[in-house]
């Protein structure tokens, strides 16, 4: 079912709105820096993963009644992949249990290849009407480095062929790779801005743990640039955005006023979400949901069970308003310290102290009971976050 044929609701009632996340695990290669759930297999049977998704939506859908969706978001893996019958089966499902928000948000990750391209307007018809692309990078040698199986020419191609069927158009661009020099990561994201996209996703590489990239670099064949280049770095990079009216809104997603991403927000504004498919994790009314990781254990819990969910935990106040801090403070706008002491059931878990000697330094600005990281303190978010959140907890989400 397309968006203009759901179930709608007034788009000014968003207390209720709730965010859907659908996982797909496949791709065609492992990436060297990649630490997401993605896995490669020479065979999947469609039909009995397509029937898995919608009873694991059918047991989310019951335990969430009254809602309605105001985005979907295929992530994975490589959701391009998925047949578009699967997107639409999902999307009708999604719509028949909850209903869709007036001008719903439904975004598809995809791989910049020509075959997944030439999938784009069957997505489209499906009810998909915004992509993110993994370009990753604008240069050949990069991409190789990267480990990624399209070069330039068919990533712009691919990109061309987006934003001739979807009305939203994101993509991802990975940067401070060893040896990126400042002159050309500013080539590169001058022309990255040049193809009119409402948003872009900028990071920067990291080495995490258990991926090829993290083998090389403890055997000293990786090197990334150190903090100060990194730093100078991240800076142009939000410096050049923002003059191309794509401003930061989060650390490392960048948008046009209005063009953010509507589901990533509601993971940074600490809204409720389902997530349904292997490793999918959830927020449902103060319950953390993860799934099996694994497809095949999260196939055959879906198969005995009727759902994937591996364990639903009640979590306590302190750790709700936390979470809440951490993701929060990440976004441009701040978060409002009433609404996190609700969270906490009385005082936000909050350092005063700290908060007083970091506004005074020009990193974080507090006006009333919101509360912000400055463009200054933006770059030293990673130091700010321990010193201001008490005794937070690892965010797995």
């Amino acid at each position: 079912m397309k968006p203009d044929r759901m179930p709608i609701v007034n788009p000014s009632d968003t207390a209720t709105d709730l965010a859907l996340y659908v996982h797909w695990p496949f791709c065609v290669s492992k990436c060297p820096y990649c630490d997401f759930n993605s896995h490669v297999r020479a065979e999947v049977d469609q039909q009995a993963w397509r029937s898995a998704l919608l009873a694991d939506l059918a047991y989310e859908a019951s335990l969430l009644p009254g809602r309605r969706v105001g985005s979907v978001f295929f992530g994975g893996g490589t959701p391009s992949l998925m047949p578009p019958a699967t997107v639409a089966a999902v999307l009708d499902a999604a719509a028949a249990a909850w209903g869709f928000t007036d001008g719903v948000e439904i975004t598809l990750e995809a791989n910049p290849s020509s075959v997944e391209a030439a999938r784009f307007a069957d997505l489209a018809a499906a009810g998909v009407n915004r992509v993110s692309l993994g370009l990753q990078s604008l240069d050949d040698e990069a991409l190789h480095f990267l480990g990624r199986a399209h070069d330039v020419a068919e990533g712009l191609g691919a990109l061309a062929v987006a934003q001739s069927v979807f009305a939203r158009v994101s993509f991802d661009l990975i940067y401070a790779r060893p040896g990126q020099t400042m002159a050309a990561w500013s080539d590169e994201l001058t022309r990255a801005l040049s193809f009119g996209t409402e948003h872009l996703s900028l990071y920067q590489l990291t080495v995490e743990p258990g991926t090829r990239f993290a083998t090389e670099a403890l055997a000293g064949r990786l090197v990334l640039p150190d903090g100060d280049a990194a730093a100078d770095l991240f800076e142009a990079t939000r410096a050049m955005t923002a003059a191309a009216g794509l401003p930061a809104y989060e650390t490392s997603n960048h948008a046009r006023p209005g063009a953010e991403s509507r589901h990533n927000l509601t993971y940074w504004r600490y809204g409720d979400y389902a997530g349904i498919g292997p490793g999918a994790h959830g927020r449902r009314g103060g319950l953390a949901t993860v799934r099996h990781r694994k497809p095949e254990n999260w196939l055959g819990a879906v198969e005995r069970n009727g759902h994937g969910a591996q364990s639903e935990d009640v979590l306590p106040p302190h750790d709700r308003a936390t979470e809440a801090l951490l993701m929060g403070l990440r976004l441009a706008e701040g978060i409002d310290l009433t609404r996190i002491a609700a969270l906490a059931g009385g005082v936000a878990p909050v350092d005063r102290s700290a908060v007083v000697r970091l506004s005074a330094l020009g990193l974080i600005e507090r006006t009333g009971d919101w509360l912000r990281v400055t463009e200054a303190g933006a770059l030293l978010l990673d130091a700010i976050l321990p010193e201001v959140v008490l005794d937070a907890p690892v965010i797995a989400a």
